[in-house]
């Protein structure tokens, strides 16, 4: 008889929360503040999103203030834009500092977070918080929400079905796209995760959110809240 799968628990990330460039750094960004105010500096909006659904379903989250132009956490050690125009100038014993202090630890103490889950034999739903700027290179993202995940793994890919159709429930007004407005299997954090652990005890899903809600009117935001809670309502954690 086949094993019935054991729930899964919530993990929450948030690798561009913020645009902030330590005082070490400064001295790279110089008139480079715009830049960092804009979409390539951050992910504007997802830090208070993911606060607050970490604390809805009382899940652990690890985030970043740090900018993605000083070092981006969602590529491997190896790509090319693993380092920005501006932090890539620098000598690479420096560039490894940056790594140490900020990539590297980043890192670990997610993929710690998640093996300790596996351990206790719980499977983990990693929700990785984004947002995607509305228009780029004059292209325009016409929808509210994409899930990003590996169609080659099974498990992510019915979830995601899942939850698209719970989202287009409890919001009918919103589109939700499906590995938009990027590939979820491209070179980035949940992927590197995916090789570390099984498809049957790890779902790496990034949840990319429009700007224009993200960062959004109140209004627009607290309905951004109201929707991916109830979306996601059977996962929460039952009082005992």
């Amino acid at each position: 008889m086949r094993e019935k799968p054991h729930p899964l628990t919530l993990v929450f990330s948030c690798e561009h929360g913020g645009n902030e460039v330590p005082a070490a750094y400064r001295h790279l960004f110089a008139g480079a503040d715009a830049v960092l105010a804009s979409h390539r500096g951050w992910d504007p909006g997802t830090l208070p999103l993911a606060k607050f659904l970490a604390k809805e379903f009382v899940a652990p989250l690890v985030s970043s203030t740090v900018s993605r132009l000083l070092v981006e956490l969602n590529r491997s050690r190896h790509h090319r834009r693993l380092f920005s125009d501006w932090s890539k100038p620098l000598p690479a014993a420096e560039r490894e500092q940056v790594l140490h202090k900020y990539y590297y630890p980043y890192r670990t103490q997610l993929a710690e977070l998640i093996g300790q889950r596996i351990a206790a034999k719980q499977r983990v739903l990693h929700v990785s918080v984004h947002s995607f700027t509305p228009e780029l290179n004059g292209q325009q993202r016409n929808f509210e929400i994409g899930l990003l995940y590996d169609p080659r793994r099974k498990p992510e890919q019915e979830f995601c079905l899942l939850w698209q159709q719970q989202l287009e429930s409890v919001a009918p007004d919103w589109r939700i796209r499906r590995n938009a407005p990027y590939r979820g299997a491209a070179d980035g954090l949940t992927t590197a995760l995916r090789k570390q652990f099984r498809d049957t005890d790890y779902l790496g899903i990034e949840l990319e959110v429009n700007q224009l809600i993200a960062n959004g009117s109140a209004e627009a935001r607290q309905k951004l809240r109201r929707v991916i809670s109830a979306s996601l309502q059977a996962y929460k954690p039952t009082a005992s």
